[in-house]
């Protein structure tokens, strides 16, 4: 499926991706239910029919995403970045690495975010914290596809831990996704959008251990099928705070600053909030 896709123009594979969106919204219904209780949560202020809006928005980009993938994956990386038409932010890249002391790149769910690591492969060494899939199998490749750039691929493991705090200690770039759920014992809870979400604490130690500089980024998809807009900003103040809650409350409001740039982009689909305080799972996720 990748390969077939990488031979569709982009503005194809965005207009094969609204037939699979309106299959998804009327046949998947967890991916339906999850979109629209995540956005309740997230936005009480929009209307029923707003959050729907943006549900049906949000499912839509996760299909182009779905269906892009094959050529940011497959096709040379030459070609793929040809695809990224603006960047906007690349002086605070280029700043922080003068810094010497590396960076943390944080790249949300957002857009296309397989793009930003392809387009970070160009600037310096990089290496990417990954969670190894579900299917065992599906692993290699998907390594060897993010990795074709010179990337190394550090999976959420304690040796994947050590990876990137050799890469920051060379003043290399680290990239991590940070928005989603890590174990319960990998991180504390914060406000997502004022709903309390468990969050990442690797972020602020990786930060306070090596004095890495911060930044945030993603790949904004452009309508028409005209490719992509790199987005680079400095992160917010207090992700290296030694209070683990102060850090994670300051990484989310990073992450819910770039959301709210860009809301239809985000990927709402996944079960942000599947913990609670109490460690009990969500039950608006059944």
């Amino acid at each position: 499926m990748l390969r077939i896709g990488a031979l569709l123009p982009l503005r194809w594979a965005h207009a094969l991706a609204t037939p699979l969106a309106t299959l998804v919204w009327h046949f998947s219904a967890d991916s339906r239910r999850i979109t629209l209780r995540n956005l309740a949560l997230c936005f009480p202020q929009l209307s029923e029919f707003e959050r729907e809006q943006l549900a049906r928005a949000s499912i839509l980009e996760t299909a182009k995403f779905a269906c892009e993938l094959g050529r940011v994956w497959v096709r040379s990386v030459d070609e793929v970045l040809q695809s990224i038409v603006e960047v906007s932010g690349q002086e605070v890249l280029n700043l922080a690495l003068q810094q010497g002391r590396g960076v943390i790149v944080l790249a949300p769910h957002i857009g296309n975010w397989e793009l930003c690591g392809l387009h970070l492969d160009r600037q310096a060494a990089t290496t990417y914290l990954y969670r190894p899939p579900k299917l065992a199998g599906f692993e290699s490749a998907m390594v060897s596809y993010r990795a074709r750039a010179g990337a190394q691929l550090a999976p959420t493991t304690r040796k994947g831990i050590a990876m990137l705090v050799k890469a920051l200690e060379r003043g290399e770039i680290v990239g991590i996704l940070p928005d989603q759920e890590p174990a319960l014992d990998s991180g504390v809870f914060a406000p997502f959008f004022g709903v309390p979400a468990l969050t990442m604490t690797l972020v602020s130690r990786l930060a306070a251990r090596t004095q890495a500089a911060l930044v945030v980024m993603y790949a904004e998809r452009l309508t028409r099928g005209r490719g992509f807009a790199i987005r680079i900003a400095p992160a917010g103040p207090g992700l290296s705070h030694p209070d683990a809650e102060v850090a994670a409350a300051a990484l989310n409001q990073t992450v819910e600053t770039c959301v709210r740039a860009l809301p239809g982009q985000y990927q709402w689909e996944y079960r942000r909030f599947k913990h609670q305080p109490d460690h009990s799972k969500n039950a608006l996720y059944r």
